[in-house]
């Protein structure tokens, strides 16, 4: 049984114009749908591993055979983190956050514009390609954090309340080189309901439901 490639939730022009068509789909198709197949690739080599989803692999990597482990670390982050990135993501989104999520982000932050500041500061300055993202913490509190390449939080033991990919194939065809202006444009589309049903298992102590994650 194998990982699969979700589907987008929405079209591949939908988030135009802050994303573009292109960019959608070579980013979907083709870098998300190499990260599954490689990751089954490795795991064919081990089928004790067929019943775990990618997400309890990447929460426990010493426990993956040596010889796989950099290809699950790699291709399997790059799949929890772009099938958790479609979906925090949608049309005529972005504006404030509401619910809990806003609740945090004051709390911690003080207002949502100097999280944004914070969170955009630190994606611009990720030395090459990875991710920034906002965290939970065991403590309960949250913070920002960048990871390199398609390194997850849960790694580190970690929550990944929401992220933004700052690999240059996430933006380079529409805002080439400027990865700031990127970083501004992209909460035009942010889904906050969805953050806030990732925030909301953060706080509970459960994983986020992804059934695309799971075998089939």
């Amino acid at each position: 049984m194998a990982h699969e490639l979700p589907p987008l939730p929405y079209g591949y022009d939908a988030l135009e114009p802050t994303i573009d068509k292109q960019t959608m789909t070579l980013h979907h198709d083709g870098h998300h749908g190499a990260y599954v197949k490689n990751l089954n690739a490795a795991v064919e080599k081990h089928p004790d591993l067929a019943s775990k989803s990618a997400e309890e692999l990447l929460r426990n990597l010493n426990a993956v055979p040596e010889d796989i482990r950099a290809t699950v670390r790699n291709n399997g982050g790059g799949h929890v983190n772009h099938t958790m990135f479609w979906k925090i993501m949608k049309p005529k989104g972005g504006g404030d956050p509401n619910g809990p999520v806003a609740d945090v982000i004051k709390k911690t932050f003080g207002n949502f514009k100097d999280f944004q500041t914070k969170f955009n500061d630190a994606g611009a300055k990720q030395f090459g390609s990875g991710w920034v993202w906002l965290a939970g913490k065991s403590s309960g509190e949250v913070q920002i954090i960048t990871t390199p390449n398609q390194d997850n939080p849960i790694s580190q033991g970690l929550f990944p309340i929401f992220g933004n990919d700052v690999w240059e194939h996430a933006y380079y065809l529409k805002y080439n080189n400027r990865r700031p202006e990127y970083l501004a444009a992209w909460w035009n589309v942010v889904n906050w309901d969805e953050i806030n049903n990732r925030f909301n298992a953060f706080k509970s102590g459960k994983t986020v439901h992804e059934p695309e994650l799971a075998h089939r």
